[in-house]
């Protein structure tokens, strides 16, 4: 008798954790300030992100990727050539966020690292582009122009 009961409890235990772990995996919550890009195996990314809150997912096809739609700060330390040719030391403060209707084509074209990737790069061309037309005593005097 007591046998039959547990028996059917471990059965009634394991049936709600496997119907549990099904459910958790297909749902998935997207933070405040967040949206996610949904990867289908078979229809590739799909075109609309996602916005916050919980939403559902197919298991093992589907994948959804989080990306932060907040202002991120970034530096980026540069040394330049200043107009003068001196060497120059200088550090670049970057406030970046994506545009949350491009997360599609942001993950299909760069991935989901594209801020190191992207940001470097762009940010050291234009940094060197505009320290060289000062000097170095105007890079001080007129750090407002600059």
């Amino acid at each position: 008798m007591s046998s039959r009961f547990f028996n059917r409890v471990a059965t009634l235990g394991f049936g709600i954790a496997l119907t549990g772990g099904v459910v958790n995996s297909t749902l998935y919550t997207v933070p405040g300030g967040h949206r996610a890009v949904i990867f289908d195996r078979f229809r590739g990314v799909l075109g609309t992100p996602s916005g916050e809150g919980t939403h559902f997912l197919i298991p093992w096809v589907q994948r959804a990727i989080i990306y932060d739609c907040r202002s991120t700060p970034r530096n980026v330390p540069v040394e330049t050539g200043s107009k003068d040719l001196q060497t120059i030391a200088i550090t670049l403060r970057i406030l970046f966020r994506p545009k949350p209707e491009g997360l599609p084509i942001l993950y299909q074209n760069l991935g989901e690292d594209y801020a190191e990737r992207l940001l470097p790069s762009i940010s050291t061309e234009t940094l060197k582009a505009v320290v060289a037309r000062f000097d170095a005593s105007e890079l001080i005097t007129q750090r407002e122009i600059v």
